[in-house]
């Protein structure tokens, strides 16, 4: 996989050669006892158990959602000229999504308007300050502590301080009280596709996105690992090293490794014959730390490669192009995947998934101009766990 620091013109949001320091999150209330406000500060501890001593569960992507959350690119600081078919490949995944489970997506107020023209009447829009489409990232992290659905709010600071998002900084806070969903709050920065679960205790993250002085300055690897099982109710974390700086989001697991069932992992592959990089050797690292690890209950993890297109081949251009299948979404009865225009791998691709998810439609879309900017399907989408309303 090819990228390059950008999601999509980075450099448009730094000052000059320095970084924007954006500071504390508006929304953070990190540590502490229990808020007036509701918020949950999530500071106990878990066990190394199959089930957290806090009764917290962090759900598999693959559980029944209520709903899928995603944002309205609105920015042309962002991406330039690029902003009109972004749009398009974004309207076109939220009405595909929209045919399996309802379909949230977030607008800044003021395009909401042409945001819903876009996507159709099957896709609820709804005002809200945001300034870019990547979901899984700003939105809060959903876990249940016991039958109460709550969030997590991870403290967004734009990939550590790489862009300025402020309103993105504020939206996890906003989304949650909007939907009169409890807020749990953590000193942890992260993002939601840094994190990776089987729904069953174990995570997978990537030691570059998280132990990372732009995140969390100052923490140790088990600093970090305790205040992750205390957030998310966790008992296993697997850490893959990932690669640092050669990207805005630092190596987020959701293009390098994801969990299809409980012991069984999809991991990304280099095009077959493709000169080795940082990619090709994250991707090696990462399968001979999956190989000798078990997971939250001690099972052994079977792992499945999924190869990339032929770069020659695929329809989308330019440096930061994100060439991954992995970093696929599941739905409700459906698993939405990039199509790139390699038809042998676009199709190998689409059997693997369809193996892997028995039961559920594998719905290929085109997304060059999200894969320009750096992401995915994954990085577009949120869900939400629940059943949805009828």
């Amino acid at each position: 996989m090819s990228f390059a620091l950008s999601r999509r013109t980075t450099l448009q949001s730094m000052a000059g050669a320095g970084l924007v320091a954006l500071g504390a999150s508006a929304c953070s209330s990190p540590g502490g006892s229990d808020a007036p406000d509701g918020t949950d500060t999530g500071t106990a501890t878990p066990p190394e158990t199959g089930t957290a001593a806090n009764g917290r569960r962090f759900g598999a992507e693959g559980e029944s959602h209520a709903r899928t959350f995603m944002c309205w690119p609105a920015s042309e600081d962002i991406w330039g000229d690029q902003l009109p078919d972004v749009r398009q490949d974004i309207a076109g995944l939220a009405r595909a999504i929209a045919g399996y489970e309802p379909v949230v997506l977030f607008a800044r107020p003021g395009q909401d308007g042409a945001a819903q023209q876009a996507c159709g009447q099957d896709v609820e829009v709804v005002a809200m300050p945001v300034d870019d489409l990547w979901a899984r990232d700003t939105l809060p992290v959903f876990v249940h502590d016991g039958s109460v659905l709550k969030g997590v709010d991870f403290n967004f600071n734009g990939w550590g301080n790489k862009q300025e998002h402020t309103n993105d900084s504020r939206l996890a806070a906003a989304v949650l009280t909007r939907y009169r969903i409890p807020r749990i709050s953590t000193p942890l920065v992260t993002e939601g596709g840094a994190l990776e679960t089987d729904g069953q205790g174990t995570l997978l993250v990537t030691e570059s996105s998280i132990v990372n002085s732009n995140r969390n300055p100052g923490k140790s690897r088990d600093e970090i690992e305790a205040d992750l099982k205390a957030a998310l109710g966790v008992t296993k974390v697997i850490w893959l090293a990932g690669v640092r700086g050669q990207d805005i989001t630092d190596a987020h697991v959701d293009c390098l490794a994801r969990f299809v069932a409980p012991g069984v992992v999809l991991l990304d592959q280099p095009f077959p014959g493709a000169p080795a990089d940082v990619w090709s050797r994250s991707s090696a690292q990462a399968k001979r730390v999956l190989q000798g690890a078990t997971d939250a209950h001690n099972r052994p993890l079977q792992i499945t490669e999924l190869p990339q297109p032929d770069p020659d081949l695929i329809t989308g251009r330019g440096d930061a192009f994100v060439s991954s299948y992995i970093n696929f979404y599941v739905a409700n009865q459906a698993v939405f995947m990039p199509r790139f225009g390699d038809s042998a791998a676009d199709s190998k691709a689409q059997q693997i998934l369809r193996d892997q998810f028995p039961g559920r439609d594998i719905v290929p879309l085109k997304i060059d101009a999200i894969a320009a900017g750096g992401g995915g399907i994954h990085c577009s989408t949120h869900d939400q766990p629940g059943t949805p309303a009828e």
